[in-house]
């Protein structure tokens, strides 16, 4: 069961982690930034469209991190405090492979121009 709630936890977290990791500012409007600017030029949106675009995207956010932040909360109650250390490490080493798959996966481009 431990098991269980742990991998929950951390499939939860990571969209949250992918999230606070990507873009140049490495917040919410450094990733989101970046999609709707894609989609305000792929999908060819107006001002009005592309404002309402960043609050939809705005509030997905806030909800996304509310539960998250509650996810968190409920494995304080649930979990150990090895557990939890063991979780977070578990979080850490995960974030750590994705940061240097994503660092590879940006060199590629440039080496093949």
């Amino acid at each position: 069961m431990n098991k269980k709630i742990i991998t929950i936890a951390l499939a939860l977290a990571l969209p949250l982690t992918v999230a606070a990791a990507s873009g140049d500012k490495g917040d919410f409007e450094g990733h989101h930034g970046h999609r709707v600017e894609r989609m305000a030029k792929t999908l060819d949106l107006n001002a009005e469209q592309k404002s309402k675009v960043e609050v939809i995207f705005k509030e997905q956010h806030e909800k996304l991190k509310a539960i998250h932040e509650e996810t968190q909360a409920r494995l304080q109650e649930v979990l150990t405090k090895e557990q939890i250390t063991k979780m977070d490490e578990m979080k850490k080493q995960r974030h750590e492979k994705w940061q240097k798959k994503h660092q590879e996966g940006q060199k590629a481009p440039e080496e093949k121009k």
